[in-house]
């Protein structure tokens, strides 16, 4: 079993509730993963993703290894047939086969390098992974998508479930470097996997998502609009993906304000971190009684949990 995407969850609803019932007692399944090593290969840097996946991990038991590619590891080739008379070091090949003896679990992080968007859509890391590896493959972000993310949010999404029929909403906001479109592109995913809850995306016009992944999701360019009745707001910049890896608009009335979730039915605030303050958004947003930052981020431990605990478990069948 290997966790690449939002489409390897079955059922989300039962995802959650387990997920649920791990935060309530997370070292239940502790000799799970005795004698189990996960390997965390970061291409990429990373706070929230390797301290919750290590937590996660030594919750289950495991024994964990880290290593960071871009400082402590050999330049990988992931092209086959490759004449490696340039910059890299070592193929894919070997790495994941060598990799895949030292770890019963991998999991890899490796953003977008927003140059070359067919590259980046085709996944060179994960997919390099995937295919030489001969131990499960986790994604702890990739150049389009950060499960373990959305499925942390759709938890605390659960947690501050409302009585009514929940009007969600992923707005853009601007930011002064060029972001992927992994975390949107992932909650989006989840949230088509909703069924009691309605979805917008807003964001300014030309700065759509890739449309294979947004399908028929509802789009509106004004935000104000996009805002009314809300019940949750999740803040996110991403690059442009048609002018791609590019910054085309730097609109400062992007920002989520006070003003703007005054629109909202009270709604709770929602990003993944790390956040640009006054930029995506106000202090008195982020710091504010509604804003459940902190909680999806303690959330990302449970669910790596879940993930690492189905893969555990799918290998003792």
């Amino acid at each position: 079993m290997n966790f690449i995407s939002i489409q390897n969850i079955d059922s989300l609803d039962k995802w959650v509730k387990q997920a649920l019932k791990i935060k309530k007692n997370p070292l239940k399944n502790k000799k799970l993963g005795k004698n189990k090593t996960l390997g965390m290969l970061f291409f990429n840097s990373s706070l929230r993703t390797r301290l919750s996946t290590q937590k996660a991990a030594m919750n289950l038991g495991m024994d964990v290894i880290v290593m960071n590619f871009n400082s402590e590891g050999w330049t990988l080739e992931f092209q086959d047939g490759a004449v490696m008379n340039q910059g890299s070091s070592e193929h894919i090949k070997e790495a994941a086969a060598v990799v895949s003896q030292y770890c019963d679990i991998i999991a890899i992080r490796a953003f977008a390098g927003l140059v070359d968007k067919e590259k980046d859509n085709a996944e060179t890391v994960i997919s390099g992974f995937l295919k030489y590896a001969s131990v499960p493959v986790v994604n702890m972000e990739s150049a389009t998508g950060h499960p373990m993310q959305s499925l942390a949010d759709a938890i605390t999404m659960a947690e501050h479930k409302t009585k009514h029929r929940a009007k969600v909403v992923l707005t853009w906001a601007p930011h002064p470097r060029a972001l992927p479109q992994a975390v949107p592109n992932s909650f989006v995913e989840m949230m088509q996997k909703q069924e009691d809850m309605d979805f917008v995306i807003t964001h300014p016009e030309g700065y759509e998502l890739n449309p294979e992944i947004t399908k028929d999701s509802v789009i509106e360019y004004d935000q104000n609009k996009a805002f009314e009745n809300a019940d949750f707001i999740y803040a996110k910049n991403w690059s442009n993906y048609n002018d791609y890896g590019k910054i085309t608009n730097t609109d400062p009335n992007w920002t989520v304000t006070a003003e703007k979730m005054a629109l909202t039915n009270n709604a709770k605030f929602m990003h993944c971190l790390p956040v640009r303050r006054n930029v995506i958004v106000a202090d008195e947003v982020i710091d504010s009684e509604n804003s459940v930052v902190i909680e999806q981020a303690n959330n990302r431990t449970y669910s790596a949990q879940l993930v690492l605990q189905k893969i555990l478990k799918n290998g003792k069948k």
